[in-house]
Formats: C-alpha cells, sequence, structure tokens
C-alpha cells in the first residue's frame, strides 16, 4: 500500500522503517496534516498521522476526495479525528491503544520528582557554583496522598510506582479496577473527596466532552492548598488559564505538565529562533514552581518500537483485507 506518514520525526524514522517488514511504500513528510497540507496525500491509501494533526471533517473529506481509506494514528489518543465523519465516508481509523504505559506513567513520576525535590533550581544553582540548600526544601513522597484520575493502563503503572515510594493511593474512574485495589491498595473515591484529601494530583484520563476542562476554577476550589497537579495525558483535560491563577495565589503549589491545550502548532517544532508567540504558555514557563516538558512522555525507545510495529501491524491487516484488532 502506498502510505503518506505526516509529522514524521527523524527520531521515529529507524523505527517506522525497521517496522515496515511488508516493505508498503512510505512517504514521510515532516509537516502536520491540516487543509493545507492534505494534498501531499494524493496518490496514497493510507495516512499515518500524530497526535497533534488534523482529523477533522473538512480534512477527512479532502483525504477521501485524494483516495485515502485508512487512518493509522500513531498514538493511542483520537480526540483530533472527526471519528463521526470517517465512519460515515468509510474511513477505517485504527490507533495504537497501549504502546508503552510504562513511559507515561514513569514521566508523569519523573516530574513529581523534579518538581518537589527542585531538580532544575538545584541545577541552575549548581552550574552559578551556588551550593547552598535554602531553596530546596522538598518533603517525601512516603505517606503523602496522590489522587490518580483515570486508572487504566498508564494510570495502573503509575499506581505501581507510587505504591512502591509508600504513597497513599486514592483514584477516580468510571470503570473501577479490583486488581488494582489490592495490587496497590488504591481505594476509589468521588473526585470531591480525592480533590480534597490529595497532596498530589496526577491526570491520567482520555480527553472527551466528558473530561474536557476537567481541572478548572471550581474543581481547583475543592483542591488541598499547595496542591501539586500533574498532566501527562491531555493539554485539553486543563482550563489552563484557570491553572495559572490558582498557581498565583499559591493554592495550586507545583505544575508539571507534558501537554498544553494549546500545543498544536507549537510542540514538536523548534522556535527558538522566532520565540514563542503564545502569551499564556510564556505565562507558565516563567513560573518558578512549573515545569512543562515538549509532550515528551512517549518518547522511549521501547515505546516509538511498539508505536511503529503496531501502525504497520494495523496498515498490514488492511494491506490483507483483514480488519485491524485496533480499529475505533
Amino acid at each position: 500500500m502506498n502510505v503518506c506518514i505526516f509529522s514524521a520525526k527523524d527520531f521515529e524514522q529507524p523505527f517506522l522503517d525497521a517496522a515496515n517488514t511488508l516493505n508498503h511504500q512510505v512517504h514521510s513528510i515532516a509537516l502536520p496534516l491540516s487543509l493545507e497540507t492534505v494534498a501531499l496525500a494524493k496518490g496514497c491509501e493510507v495516512a499515518s498521522i500524530f497526535a497533534g494533526d488534523d482529523a477533522s471533517a473538512p480534512v477527512l473529506e479532502a483525504l477521501y476526495a485524494l483516495g485515502v481509506r485508512f487512518i493509522a494514528i500513531r498514538a493511542a489518543g483520537y480526540d483530533n479525528v472527526a471519528m463521526e465523519r470517517a465512519r460515515e465516508l468509510g474511513i477505517k481509523v485504527a490507533n495504537v491503544p497501549a504502546y508503552s504505559p510504562n513511559a507515561i506513567a514513569e514521566h508523569a513520576v519523573a516530574l513529581m520528582l523534579a518538581l518537589n525535590r527542585k531538580l532544575i533550581l538545584s541545577d541552575r544553582q549548581v552550574h552559578a557554583y551556588d551550593f547552598t540548600v535554602g531553596r530546596l526544601m522538598g518533603f517525601d513522597m512516603h505517606g503523602k496522598t496522590v489522587g490518580i484520575i483515570g486508572t487504566g493502563k498508564i494510570g495502573r503503572v503509575t499506581a505501581r510506582i507510587l505504591h512502591g515510594f509508600g504513597c497513599n493511593l486514592l483514584g477516580y474512574d468510571i470503570v473501577e479496577n479490583a486488581d488494582i485495589q489490592q495490587e496497590c491498595r488504591l481505594r476509589y473515591v468521588s473526585l470531591d473527596e480525592l480533590y480534597a484529601s490529595s497532596d498530589i494530583i496526577t491526570l491520567h484520563t482520555p480527553f472527551n466532552p466528558q473530561t474536557a476542562q476537567l481541572i478548572n476554577k471550581n474543581s481547583i476550589a475543592k483542591m488541598k492548598r499547595g496542591v501539586m497537579l500533574i498532566n501527562a495525558s491531555r493539554g485539553g483535560l486543563i482550563k489552563t488559564g484557570d491553572v495559572i491563577a490558582g498557581l498565583s495565589d499559591g493554592h495550586i503549589g507545583a505544575f508539571g505538565a507534558d501537554v498544553y491545550e494549546g500545543e498544536r502548532g507549537l510542540f514538536f517544532f523548534d522556535h527558538s529562533a522566532t520565540g514563542l508567540q503564545d502569551p499564556v504558555l510564556n505565562q507558565l514557563l516563567v513560573m518558578p514552581n512549573v515545569l512543562i516538558t515538549p509532550h515528551q512522555a512517549f518518547a522511549t525507545q521501547e515505546a516509538m518500537a511498539n508505536i511503529a510495529e503496531t501502525s504497520f501491524n494495523n496498515i498490514d491487516c488492511w494491506a490483507g483485507g483483514d480488519i485491524s484488532p485496533n480499529e475505533l
């Protein structure tokens, strides 16, 4: 099959090449999919896209007109795809549902530890030959209460790691997992109780109409003063302006995120020469108790290999006239 890979990154190309065992005709394009770039898929039956690509209804219609009948998402999330319109057009869509829960969970915990132990400030001080400790006070993770919103594959790994630290774990999910309750001594509670009781809150839930801007001024008001908030899931789970207000008045003690609700067109690109024309993100970046990473949680060798292999397994199924087990 002819495959057009949008948002192709240099670092993922070796993994994609290795996974293409059936030698599909692959056209890798660094640009993201959008109405402006959709014409680059001409002559291809498959479009492979990433989390920041635009697969809205108009783009899907343009892809269909060009002959694209399959979309292979190189990610777990698919909120950027107009699924209803895809079904109407007859475009089959498949994702990579579980490329590496470990990669995301470990990154979320890394954000917690870096914020708690002031590692960024510590590094800056030491490089300036300042070896004082007065501004580097943290807290023991042991005995702290961590609320995990979303206890699916990634949330479960996060719970395992934090259980190893000796944290008290609270969970919220529309589907409760009995195994994680026993394995990690996690206790399911209401969102309000989780907000009120947690020293740290970490988000591992999908983005959908029910979870959009789940973290806002109302939910923040229910949280402990000084709470640490972590988001390694989807930027749209958080109303960023309300988080900035919470950071400014001290209600939120620290904020770590690998995602941002306005990241499309910003993340995965180098803006060092032009600067950042996003006043909201600029506000976050100057705050000393904030740590933002550029949607890198997935970037481990194991995760990249799994993403590439599953993506091409989906394509291989379609090439053989079969249904991919990952079709949405």
